[in-house]
Formats: C-alpha cells, sequence, structure tokens
C-alpha cells in the first residue's frame, strides 16, 4: 500500500451499545464537523434516531445526512459531511426496539457484531485503526458472550488467523498521565492472584514497545507497588519482593527504562507531566490492577482519557466512559473524550506508520 493509499483509509467508529449515548456522541461529532476519514461500523437505522435526537438538542434544522453503505469500502463516494454507515451482517432486526436507558440482550449482540465486523477490516486494511463507543458489560453478557469487555474481546479477534491471541494491555492516558493496567477486569482477589512474575515482566515489555511506535524509544516506565508504601520492605505484604522487583530486574536486564516498585498513592503524582510548573519523572506508570491505575487518570476529567489497547495488531482506542444510560436520548451526553480518542487514534496511526515502513500497524 503506498502512501497516498494509506492516508485516505478512514477510521472506524463502532457505535457501541445501542440503548446508551454510544450512538448519540458520535453522531454529535458529525454534528459539530469535528472528524473526517470515519467511518461508523453500526445500525443506520439506530444513528439516523442518534442523529435526530441530538440535532434537536442542539437547535440543529437540517442535520449531517446518516447514509447507508452496501460496502464498507464505498464511504469515499459520499458527500462531504454525511455520515457513512456500514451495518455489519447480524445485527438484530430489531435493534430499534430495544429501550433506551436500559440494559438490553439485543444491544449487546450488536455490539459484539460491530466490534467483530470492525475488526475484520482493520485485519483486511479497509480501515486504519479502530474507535470503539462504549458498550455495556451486562449486555454483553445477556447476550452470550464470554468476554467482560472490549479489551479481552479484541484480544481474541485480533488474532491472526491459526494463532493464539497474543497478549494485550489496557493504557488509559490524556495529556498528563500514561497508566498500563497488568490485570484489568477481573475482582479485586482474582487481580491480586494474578500480579505474577510473568504478567508484571510482559506488561513492561508491551508498555516499551507500544512508546518505541508512538515515539518515545526509551520511556522511563514507573511501576507501582501492590501493597501500601509498596510493602515497606515486607512489613505490609511481600509481593514487590517476591514479585514486582524481581520483573523490573529481568526487565531492565533487556534494555527497558523501569524503575520502582514505587508507592502506589504517590507515583502518580510524580508521573503527571504538566509543564513547566510540573514536569513527570515517568514518561508511563504501569499499575497492578482496574482501580489503580484507572481513578488517577479519570480524576483529572473524564472529558480528556482515552484508552487505548496496547499489544494489538491494529490501533484501537476509546472513551474512558461508559454508556451513561440516565443521559441516553437526551442528545446532551458530551462527546469530548470520544473525540480525543479519534485524535489519539489518527495520532498513533500516524506515528506507526513513521517507524513500519511495511505498513504494519502493529503496537
Amino acid at each position: 500500500m503506498n502512501e497516498a493509499q494509506r492516508a485516505c483509509r478512514p477510521l472506524a467508529i463502532t457505535m457501541g451499545d445501542a440503548c446508551g449515548i454510544g450512538p448519540e456522541i458520535v453522531a454529535r461529532l458529525w454534528l459539530d464537523q469535528a472528524i473526517h476519514s470515519a467511518l461508523v461500523v453500526g445500525s443506520p437505522e439506530v444513528m439516523r434516531r442518534a442523529m435526530d435526537c441530538v440535532a434537536a438538542a442542539r437547535g440543529c434544522a437540517a442535520p449531517p445526512q446518516v447514509v447507508a453503505l452496501e460496502r464498507a469500502e464505498d464511504w469515499l463516494a459520499l458527500p462531504a459531511g454525511a455520515m457513512p454507515v456500514w451495518a455489519p451482517p447480524g445485527l438484530p432486526a430489531d435493534l430499534l426496539a430495544a429501550p433506551l436507558g436500559q440494559i438490553d440482550e439485543r444491544a449487546g449482540r450488536a455490539a459484539a457484531v460491530c466490534i467483530r465486523a470492525a475488526v475484520r477490516l482493520a485485519q483486511a486494511g479497509v480501515v486504519a485503526g479502530m474507535v470503539t463507543a462504549p458498550l455495556h458489560k451486562e449486555s454483553l453478557a445477556l447476550a452470550g458472550e464470554s468476554y467482560p469487555g472490549h479489551t479481552e474481546l479484541l484480544q481474541a479477534e485480533g488474532a491472526p488467523a491459526g494463532q493464539p491471541p497474543a497478549p494485550v494491555r489496557m493504557m488509559l492516558a490524556n495529556d498528563q498521565l500514561k497508566t498500563v493496567l497488568v490485570t484489568i477486569h477481573v475482582s479485586l482477589r482474582q487481580a491480586i492472584e494474578g500480579v505474577t512474575y510473568d504478567a508484571v515482566l510482559e506488561t513492561l515489555r508491551i508498555t516499551h514497545r507500544s512508546a518505541r511506535l508512538w515515539g518515545q524509544p526509551a520511556p522511563r516506565i514507573a511501576v507501582a507497588g501492590l501493597n501500601p508504601h509498596a510493602g515497606e520492605g515486607g512489613l505490609f505484604g511481600d509481593e514487590e519482593l517476591r514479585i514486582i522487583g524481581p520483573a523490573i530486574e529481568a526487565a531492565r536486564a533487556e534494555g527497558i527504562q523501569a524503575s520502582g516498585p514505587h508507592a502506589p498513592d504517590t507515583v502518580f503524582m510524580r508521573a503527571r507531566h504538566a509543564p513547566p510548573a510540573h514536569p513527570g519523572e515517568f514518561d508511563v506508570v504501569v499499575a497492578m490492577y482496574h482501580d489503580q491505575g484507572l481513578i488517577p487518570v479519570k480524576y483529572m476529567g473524564l472529558d480528556q482519557g482515552v484508552n487505548v489497547t496496547l499489544g494489538l495488531p491494529f490501533v484501537r482506542t476509546s472513551p474512558d466512559h461508559g454508556t451513561a444510560f440516565d443521559l441516553a436520548g437526551t442528545g446532551r451526553a458530551d462527546p469530548s473524550s470520544l473525540l480525543e480518542a479519534w485524535r489519539m487514534a489518527r495520532q498513533l496511526v500516524d506515528a506507526y506508520a513513521a517507524v513500519l515502513p511495511d505498513d504494519s500497524s502493529a503496537s
């Protein structure tokens, strides 16, 4: 694929849970003319409803046209400003009947269908990467999906045919802080059990490789401890001595600039990069479990946080919030985080292309 062909590929945006705010925040991006070169993977009927809802809430008499595509590749033929929507095979025929603001099996099934279809488009090179609007994990479970969220489903679907899924990690990032998780969507008890030598070392390797692709060949990686005060020399737990510390040493032996384990109650403040007053000591923090790593980023504001899946063979980002059922159907949901996810996906696609001349998008 030459440079011109690469540059014109769109990003796929999945509509998310049809009963949540996903379709509406996607519609806002078109209504505000905030993005270009993007293709919506979802239900044209749901997206028309969302566009009408958002347009009414904002007093827009002539919202952008929502156009159903027979083939994803047909998006280029649309007039400027129109929203191209490709409905993948397998969407529930009665999706509009699923009530807004409620958990529904049909919405969960549709969300999974759209994710799988977007992965296929990315693998085929039709799209440059994918941005996923929020889904609801309970709706996903009702649809019979065994995956607890986007990350695990993408890991399974992103593996090349005949190959086992590659290890992936979840990163949440904004302009001031990046955090990567060792464990993701499991109970806290399971997360503690999941903090193993291999898991920590693999997380450091994935973080290091990914940072190289986004332009940091030698990232300063801080590793948070699991226990208060990083165990205080074994007084409050010995995982830092038995597991985390040895994994850090092994990573350093491989040339990875990792340090720690650091006290988890201060390492995120130290890593926060807000120059000139507060230049960060680290480029990214590896956290042991979901809330340890995500609370600091989300506390800075949900409007700028972006979820990035590291380790996939293509770019994938998403907003850092959920389906917000209480706002569904009002047209008032804030699309800022989705817009940041789109911008970061485009930046990552461009950055990866600069260091991967073979046109691979592996992250």
